[in-house]
C-alpha cells in the first residue's frame, strides 16, 4: 500500500482525500514554504474542496498517477489547500488565475515562485496537458528565471491593486432614485417564467432574491415581486431541491432547475432556509413552510455534529458516480411507493425512459403546481399531501440503504453562523422553539470552544480542535447571528458578544487607507496580498455583512461612529452597484434600509411573548426588535412597565407608545 504523505495529519477531509497520493503533498505552512525557499523550488498550490466533482476527477487522473507524481515531486514543492478552510489563500490565487485567463474555478492550480508569487495558473487539466505545463514552467524557472521573476512581479502588482475600492469624499444622500437605477437594468435578466436569471447554469443566489423580495414589498414593484415568487416556486419544484430528503443542491446545470450539480453545501441551505421562511412571512404561501421544515430536518439528520455544530458539505458523488444516491429508475420507484406509484410517479415526473440524459434514470421534480395536480386528478389537497408524505417517507427509508455521498465533517464558524441565524429567524416566523434551541446550542459552543486567547474567533473545528484563526466572514456572520439570537430571546449577553467581536474587527481588520475591512487580520499570517472581500457572490461579501452589522449595532447601542462607518462603506461601493446589482445584492439591502429607514421596535412589559408572536406574523423587512424588562440599552432605558407597551422609533424619533400590534404597524406604515 502507498505510504501516506504529509497530509495524513490534516484536519480537512479534502486534504485527507489526498493523503495517499504518490504526490508528496504538504499543507500550507512554514514547513513547505521554507523548503521551497531553501531549495529554490517552484511552489505548486492546488486548491479545491471535498464536494468538488472535477477536483476528484483531476486527483484520479493525475495526482494518483505515479508518472505525474514523479514530475511534480522532482520539480515542485506541492501544497494542497482546502479553499473552505483557507479562503484567504484561495482568493489570492483565484484572482491571479482570473487575471491570467479571464476565468477561474476549482480545482484551482497555481504555480508560484519560491516566495509565493504566482507565474502560471489554471483550473482542470488533463493528464498529458498537466505534465506538459509542469515541464514547461519548470524549464522556464531553470533557464530563464528573470523572465519568470518579471512576470510574477507584474502579476502580483495586479493582484494587490485589483478590486480596490476608492473612498468616497462626496456628500451622498441615499435616495429611492439610487435603487431605481440599480433595479431597472437588473430586471432585464429575470427569467419570469422559469425563475432565476435567463441563463444556465442556474444558481439559487438566495441573497439576490431576499433583497428583491424586500425591495418589491417596500417600493412596491410588481414585476420584481413576480420574479421572486416565480424563482422560489420553480426552485422548490425542480430537481435542484431534494424532493425526498429536503435540502438544495449547489446549482442546476440547465436553465430549468432540473438537473442539479448534486453537492449540498451548508451555506446554500442556511441562506435558503432563511429566504423561504421570510417569503412565507410575506406571502403566507403554505408550501414554503414545508420546504423550510424539510430542509432543516435534512440539516439536523445529515449535517449535525454531536457538539451542536453543523458539518460543511455533502459530496456530489457516491460510488464514484455523480448523483447516484439521489436518482431513481421507474421499477425501483414503483416498488418502493406501492399502490400509489402511478399517481406519485406522475407527481414527481418519473418515467420508464428516464427524465434526463442518464437512460432510465429519473431526477425527482414537479412539473405542475399542487393546485393544478389536484384539479387534474380530482382529489383534495389533504389527500394528495398525505399520499406524497407517505411516499417520501418510504423513498427516504429506501434511499438510506444506499452508499451515501461523502461528508465533509469539518465545522466552519462562518457557515455555522449562517445556520444559527437561519434557525433563530425561522424559530420566530414559524413559532417553533426547537429551532431556537439548536441555534443557541451551536452559538454557545462557538463562544465557549472557538475563541482565541486574545478574544478573536477560530475559523474551524474538527477532532475537538480549532486551529485556523478566523477571517472577516467568520466575524461578520457570527455577529449577525448573535444579533438574530438577541431578537429571539432579548438576552443582552448576545449583543454584548456581538459588540465585543465588532470592536475586535475594528482593531484588527481595519484599513487605514480605505473604508472597507481587510479579509485577513493584521495579527494573522502575512501573504503576498491583503485583500478586501466586497462583491456579494453565492455568499454575501464579508464587508457587506459587516456594514449591516454596524448599522444595526449603531442603533442598538446608539453608537454614531458605527453608523457613520456603515454609511461610509456603502458610499464607497455605491458607484459599482449601479452597473451590476446582482453582484452587490447585500449592499443593496443596506441601501434599502438607508432609504426606507430601519424601524426600531421596542416591546416593554411583563408578558411580551404574545405581542412578539403577533408581530412575527407580520412582514416588516426593515426592522430591529428590542425588548424585555430592565435594560441599559439606550432605547430601552427607563422604560420598564407593568403594562405591555410597544415603541416604534426611526431616525432618533419615537412615536408615542401603543398597546397593540395593529397600532404599532399603523405607526410603522405611517412613518
Amino acid at each position: 500500500m502507498q505510504e501516506p504523505n504529509n497530509l495524513i495529519h490534516a484536519s480537512s477531509p479534502y486534504l485527507l482525500q489526498h493523503a495517499y497520493n504518490p504526490v508528496e503533498w504538504y499543507e500550507w505552512g512554514p514547513l513547505a514554504l521554507e523548503k521551497a525557499k531553501k531549495e529554490n523550488k517552484l511552489i505548486l498550490v492546488s486548491i479545491g474542496y471535498s464536494a468538488c466533482h472535477w477536483c476528484h476527477v483531476m486527483e484520479h487522473e493525475s495526482f494518483e498517477d505515479f508518472e505525474v507524481a514523479e514530475v511534480m515531486n522532482k520539480n515542485f514543492v506541492c501544497i494542497k489547500v482546502d479553499r473552505e478552510e483557507r479562503p484567504d489563500i484561495d482568493q489570492i490565487y483565484m484572482l491571479a488565475v482570473q487575471l491570467m485567463n479571464g476565468n477561474g474555478g476549482w480545482p484551482l492550480n497555481a504555480i508560484c515562485l519560491p516566495d509565493q508569487r504566482p507565474v502560471y495558473g489554471g483550473t482542470y487539466f488533463r493528464k498529458n496537458d498537466w505534465i506538459s505545463i509542469l515541464l514547461n514552467v519548470s524549464d522556464l524557472w531553470k533557464n530563464e528565471p528573470a523572465k519568470a521573476l518579471n512576470y510574477a512581479e507584474r502579476l502580483t502588482e495586479g493582484i494587490q491593486q485589483s478590486e480596490k475600492i476608492i473612498p468616497s469624499n462626496q456628500e451622498v444622500v441615499f435616495a429611492q432614485s439610487h435603487l431605481a437605477e440599480i433595479i431597472e437594468p437588473w430586471k432585464r435578466h429575470f427569467d419570469i417564467d422559469g425563475g432565476g436569471y435567463n441563463r444556465s447554469p442556474k444558481f439559487p443566489l438566495p441573497n439576490n432574491w431576499s433583497f428583491l423580495l424586500r425591495y418589491s414589498f417596500l417600493t412596491p414593484d410588481e414585476a420584481t415581486f413576480m420574479a421572486v415568487c416565480s424563482t422560489l416556486e420553480e426552485m422548490a419544484k425542480g430537481g435542484i431541491y431534494d424532493q425526498v430528503g429536503g435540502g438544495f443542491a449547489r446549482y442546476s446545470v440547465d436553465d430549468k432547475w432540473h438537473v442539479p450539480h448534486f453537492e449540498k453545501m451548508l451555506y446554500d441551505n442556511a441562506q435558503l432556509i432563511g429566504l423561504y421562511a421570510e417569503a412565507y412571512q410575506c406571502l403566507k404561501y403554505e408550501p414554503f413552510v414545508q420546504i423550510v421544515i424539510d430542509t432543516i430536518d435534512w440539516a439536523f439528520r445529515e449535517m449535525s455534529a454531536e457538539n451542536g455544530l453543523f458539518y460543511s458539505a455533502l459530496d456530489a458523488d457516491s460510488e464514484g458516480v455523480e448523483g447516484k444516491f439521489y436518482v431513481w429508475d421507474k421499477v425501483t420507484f414503483d416498488k418502493v411507493v406501492g399502490e400509489d406509484a402511478a399517481l406519485i410517479g406522475e407527481y414527481f415526473n418519473v418515467t420508464e425512459e428516464g427524465n434526463w440524459e442518464e437512460e432510465q434514470t429519473n431526477i425527482l421534480r414537479r412539473l405542475s403546481t399542487d393546485e393544478e395536480f389536484i384539479e387534474k386528478h380530482h382529489i383534495d389537497i389533504e389527500t394528495l399531501y398525505d399520499k406524497v408524505a407517505l411516499a417520501k417517507a418510504k423513498l427516504l427509508d429506501e434511499r438510506s440503504n444506499r452508499v451515501r455521498p461523502g461528508l465533509d465533517d469539518k465545522c466552519l464558524t462562518a457557515w455555522n453562523a449562517m445556520m444559527i441565524k437561519a434557525l433563530a429567524d425561522t424559530s420566530q416566523i414559524l413559532d417553533y422553539e426547537m429551532y431556537y434551541d439548536r441555534a443557541k446550542l451551536a452559538a454557545e459552543f462557538i463562544l465557549e470552544n472557538m475563541v482565541t486567547p486574545d478574544g478573536g474567533l477560530y475559523r474551524n473545528y474538527k477532532n475537538e480542535k480549532a486551529t485556523i484563526p478566523g477571517f472577516l466572514d467568520d466575524y461578520a456572520f457570527m455577529i449577525e447571528a448573535l444579533i438574530s439570537l438577541y431578537e429571539v430571546d432579548f438576552d443582552e449577553v448576545w449583543l454584548a458578544e456581538a459588540n465585543s467581536l465588532t470592536n475586535y474587527v475594528l482593531l484588527n481588520f481595519n484599513d487605514e487607507e480605505n473604508d472597507m475591512f481587510f479579509y485577513t487580520a493584521s495579527n494573522g499570517e502575512e501573504l503576498i496580498a491583503r485583500k478586501h472581500e466586497v462583491m456579494d457572490n453565492v455568499i454575501p461579501a464579508s464587508n457587506s455583512v459587516m456594514a449591516q452589522n454596524l448599522q444595526k449595532l449603531g442603533l442598538f447601542f446608539d453608537n454614531e461612529s458605527y453608523r457613520e462607518k456603515a454609511s461610509a462603506m456603502l458610499k464607497s461601493v455605491l458607484p459599482r452597484i449601479k452597473a451590476y446589482g446582482s453582484a452587490y445584492s447585500n449592499w443593496c439591502t443596506q441601501l434599502l434600509n438607508e432609504v426606507h429607514g430601519l424601524n426600531e421596535i421596542a416591546i416593554m412589559g411583563v408578558d411580551i411573548s404574545e405581542i412578539k408572536n403577533e408581530l412575527n406574523n407580520i412582514y416588516i423587512p426593515n426592522k430591529i426588535i428590542l425588548g424585555g424588562g430592565k435594560s441599559e440599552l439606550p432605547l430601552l432605558k427607563d422604560k420598564e412597565s407593568q403594562e405591555t407597551k410597544i415603541y416604534v422609533c426611526r431616525d432618533k424619533t419615537c412615536q408615542l407608545p401603543v398597546t397593540t400590534v395593529a397600532e404599532a404597524v399603523k405607526n410603522i406604515r405611517g412613518l
